[in-house]
């Protein structure tokens, strides 16, 4: 018996798999630049001026320089052993674009291993080097990979100890960026702590976005009219929830609203103008998925 595929499914399947490129074009683009970001960092400011990186990339700048081979080759050395663990616990998917990321990196800092630095200036060179790194390893992250074997690690470490990923991440890049006391000169690995600190703050800012969204509960018996000026005067959509006081039983009116970080200030001014009682509590958000965030046109 033979089955015929209608030709709306087929053009489904067709268009799904079309996206699907798509967005692994995509995803392959940015972690292309982002490694190439951080290979200018890493060996045209922190390698020309004895600074280093943390993690594995941080061995490989420590073994080059003791064995005067190139970076390229121990920072791809080095992270196999991760490839292998995240292709085990983690994904296939994972494993795929840590990989292209690190193969793109070690490429990269081969063609660029005697290119001139961009400046001989310690101080210059940490923070330059932590914001490249920063903005590199950023925008791999937002594209769904990594750059660095330690991050496999600590996310496998996370499952069997009382410690963050970021707790654990830590511990390693501070014991590495010791250890590089008695390679560069400890003068040396105090400037690398400043840069790593520098690249950890950057990457936060490039992997969630300039344009940080929070959500806020608002808890207010003016609540309908609160609800009614933030659609007015700020154009955000909300949701209003029934709740009750735990001690007071009396039932509740719950407002929750998406914004953007830069309108918080507004947004607390318009409760303010209609209960300065009211009860605000803020939350940091990452990443939104489904639903309409686009902000309405205010006149």
């Amino acid at each position: 018996m033979v089955f015929f595929m209608d030709s709306d499914k087929k053009a489904k399947i067709v268009q799904r798999k079309k996206n699907k490129l798509k967005k692994n074009v995509i995803k392959l683009f940015f972690l292309t630049i982002g490694a190439l970001i951080m290979a200018v960092g890493l060996e045209m400011v922190l390698i020309p001026n004895n600074l280093i990186d943390g993690g594995v990339t941080g061995i490989a700048i420590m073994a080059s320089h003791l064995t005067n081979l190139p970076l390229g080759l121990f920072l791809f050395l080095f992270n196999l052993p991760f490839l292998y663990l995240g292709y085990k616990q983690i994904g296939r998917t994972f494993a795929f674009s840590v990989a292209y990321g690190i193969v793109v990196l070690s490429i990269a800092t081969s063609f660029m291993h005697n290119s001139s630095a961009f400046t001989n200036d310690t101080l210059l060179a940490t923070v330059l080097g932590g914001i490249l790194l920063g903005i590199g390893v950023g925008i791999a992250i937002r594209a769904g990979g990594c750059l660095d074997g330690s991050e496999t690690l600590a996310i496998l470490f996370n499952k069997k100890l009382p410690f963050s990923v970021g707790q654990i991440i830590l511990f390693m890049n501070l014991f590495i960026l010791g250890s590089a006391g008695f390679v560069f000169g400890f003068d040396r690995a105090m400037y690398s702590l400043i840069s790593y600190f520098i690249a950890f703050k950057t990457i936060d800012l490039v992997s969630e976005g300039l344009n940080q969204t929070k959500s806020i509960w608002i808890i207010s018996d003016e609540a309908d009219e609160i609800g009614d000026q933030i659609m007015s005067r700020l154009g955000r959509g909300i949701t209003y929830l029934n709740g009750q006081g735990g001690y007071s039983k009396d039932d509740k009116q719950v407002i929750f609203c998406v914004i953007s970080r830069l309108e918080e200030s507004k947004l607390k001014n318009i409760v303010e103008d209609v209960d300065p009682s009211a009860f605000l509590a803020f939350s940091n958000m990452t990443e939104i998925q489904g639903g309409n965030f686009k902000k309405k046109d205010v006149h």
